[in-house]
């Protein structure tokens, strides 16, 4: 698969077999492979058909010039792809998940997307409790950066069905993901499903109390120090301090109160 965005790092995503190729300056691991069986608690239809290997994740990738100042900051770069297709009505997406409470900045840490191909959709909720809070779903295409702040739930949706979706995205280094709550009701808040022209419509999960779904595209992310324009990597080659509220939230706690995606 040829990316159509310019990542500003050498990583190519491959489908058969699902993973990456690393460029010769790129450090990275073999990628984990997510399967159906591993999320089908999450769906809106757990017995649905789908593909059997729904996404492949590498975390920790870089420059190996960059390797040692990643660790510094706390850092850490990850890269995912998505297989075409869908998962019954529902399309290829995780399970949705809170980032657990870092040890180090006893914050849930955010996390920086970036769109490289195909068509995304993060949806986002306040919390993962039976009153879900304001919940988004943010609709990105190649190069549009999307930021979830912290303690949300949050998953990363494919929106086309007859297209890989691969994109990059920085976390904290002690990153963890909490699916308690999310599979305590059965996924999250609202269920994404194509319609018969394969768009997405939004179905409430009865399982949490009524709520309302606001449909977007990205904001800006001046506030944050993100340019449009320049891949998120490039930005922290520019100036590593860019990411610093990423392990460090607490530097933009203010850009956090009523925070809109």
């Amino acid at each position: 698969m040829k990316n159509i965005f310019n990542q500003g790092i050498e990583i190519q995503a491959v489908m058969n077999p699902m993973g990456f190729i690393y460029g010769n300056d790129v450090f990275g691991p073999q990628a984990e492979l997510r399967r159906l069986d591993d999320i089908r608690n999450s769906l809106m239809n757990p017995r649905c058909e789908g593909p059997e290997i729904v996404y492949a994740i590498a975390m920790d990738v870089g420059k190996h010039r960059h390797r040692q100042l990643l660790h510094e900051l706390n850092l850490l770069y990850g890269v995912v792809t998505y297989a075409a297709g869908r998962l019954g009505r529902e399309p290829v997406r995780s399970q949705g998940h809170i980032h657990k409470i870092s040890p180090r900045c006893r914050w849930s840490t955010p996390e920086v997307y970036e769109i490289w191909s195909g068509k995304a959709v993060i949806y986002m909720q306040e919390t993962d409790g039976d009153e879900p809070g304001r919940c988004f779903a943010v609709h990105a295409a190649s190069g549009e950066v999307v930021i979830v702040p912290p303690g949300w739930v949050h998953a990363t949706i494919s929106a086309s069905p007859d297209e890989p979706l691969t994109f990059g995205a920085w976390c904290d280094r002690d990153y963890g993901f909490v699916y308690d709550g999310v599979r305590r009701h059965g996924g999250i808040a609202w269920f994404p499903v194509f319609d018969d022209n394969d768009r997405i419509e939004w179905l409430a999960n009865p399982a949490y109390r009524p709520s309302e779904l606001i449909v977007k595209p990205p904001c800006s992310y001046e506030t944050l120090g993100v340019r449009s324009g320049t891949s998120i990597y490039s930005l922290f080659e520019d100036n590593p301090d860019t990411f610093r509220f990423v392990s460090d939230p607490q530097l933009k706690k203010d850009v956090w109160n009523n925070f809109i995606p």
